[in-house]
């Protein structure tokens, strides 16, 4: 849902208006409050903000879930080597320099 030019809300005017807007959020509406002519909050309802947080854990696990997917490529192509090896080799680099 796109913010309309209605739904920009002054510090000031939020304040002297809390309640309306709370239940405007609540009808569906999403409130930018701005203060000094500059975005400061935004005001949604407690419901979309659940869903924006499961948005936040999904694309997190797709995330992972591509990692691993280039892990498995890289095992398939024989780009791998043992760990500890590689572990010191990192602590050489980093203690030469």
């Amino acid at each position: 849902m796109a913010i309309s030019v209605s739904d920009v809300i002054p510090l000031s005017h939020a304040r002297a208006n809390f309640s309306e807007l709370a239940e405007d959020v609540r009808g569906g509406a999403e409130k930018l409050i701005t203060k000094n002519g500059e975005a400061y909050i935004a005001i949604i309802d407690a419901k979309r903000l659940d869903y924006y947080h499961q948005l936040e854990r999904e694309r997190i696990h797709l995330l992972l879930i591509d990692e691993a997917s280039k892990g498995l490529d890289d095992v398939a192509a024989g780009r791998t080597q043992d760990a500890r090896a590689a572990l010191t080799a990192i602590k050489k680099r980093r203690a030469a320099a």
